[in-house]
């Protein structure tokens, strides 16, 4: 499937007539018939009734509404480029695991973006994928929750969240803080599942340090997915307090009577990159 091919589509759904369609598009008509005909057949539907007039059909129009969404994204990533090109507007891309968005990334999304001239490209990612996508230029910075010893890639904790427990609503822990002993009791969700090194790693980690392990009934990708478990009674989960600021009526919430028991926000790009965009955004950080 070709660009040209959602252009021509996407002109022939607004017209719905093909003599119409073919001369906005500067093209013959049975050029623009073969390349809808191509579409089609490349998705293996139909996507117009050859009716006169001619109309859509559903599977036509749940195409064009998302097909011209992403030609309008592409237009405007288009047009961004050549504003980077020419310098009146920067561009940053911020990776980002799920848990950070709970803590001192939104201030600084919002402040990037009240300058007015950066450009930013976010990226929900993973610690593990935040390095390979620094490495390939993908994003600038990235805000995780693991440390890794990569020579390419300087790392700094940006502080340590305290670990709490999510827990169904009228469970017993949540009368009192709780300790590592009496939540490694209770069947546990884990997340992320893959890949892995992950948070998930160092949740068994911080067990593994005082000599638990505990029992995992559920692993999940995703930690709205983890909360959603734990409030269906699956299971219980460990989570940065910052966390705690998504509000519930079926969990609750438990500090851990450990204080060591702690997750840090982790920033890290790449070494040697000293672009003016990527240290304005560690000053607005406070390590710049």
């Amino acid at each position: 499937m070709e660009l040209r091919h959602l252009r021509y589509f996407r002109v022939l759904a607004q017209t719905l007539n093909f003599t119409r369609a073919a001369e906005q598009l500067n093209i013959a008509q049975p050029p623009l018939s073969r390349q809808i005909q191509q579409l089609e057949e490349e998705l293996g539907v139909a996507l117009l009734e050859r009716t006169r007039p001619l109309r859509l059909t559903e599977a036509g129009r749940f195409f064009h509404e998302h097909s011209s969404q992403l030609l309008a994204q592409l237009g405007r990533v288009c047009e961004d480029t050549r504003r980077v090109a020419a310098g009146s507007k920067r561009w940053l891309g911020i990776g980002f695991a799920p848990s950070t968005l709970y803590g001192a990334l939104p201030d600084l999304i919002r402040s990037l973006r009240s300058l007015g001239d950066v450009e930013l490209g976010l990226s929900e990612l993973i610690t593990l994928q935040q390095i390979e996508a620094l490495k390939s230029g993908r994003i600038d910075i990235g805000f995780g929750r693991l440390l890794f010893d990569d020579t390419a890639i300087i790392q700094k904790v940006l502080r340590e969240d305290p670990l709490v427990a999510a827990l169904p609503t009228g469970h017993p822990l949540l009368a009192a803080p709780a300790t590592l002993q009496q939540l490694a009791a209770e069947p546990f969700v884990l997340y992320p599942g893959s890949p892995r090194p992950s948070y998930a790693d160092h949740v068994l980690g911080v067990f593994a340090k005082v000599g638990l392990n505990i029992q995992v009934v559920q692993t999940v990708n995703e930690l709205q997915t983890a909360i959603g478990l734990v409030a269906a009674g699956i299971g219980i989960t460990l989570v940065p307090a910052s966390v705690q600021r998504l509000h519930r009526d079926d969990i609750g919430y438990t500090p851990l009577l450990d204080s060591s028991a702690t997750s840090p926000i982790v920033v890290s790009y790449r070494a040697g990159d000293g672009s003016p965009a990527l240290m304005q955004c560690l000053r607005l950080l406070g390590m710049g």
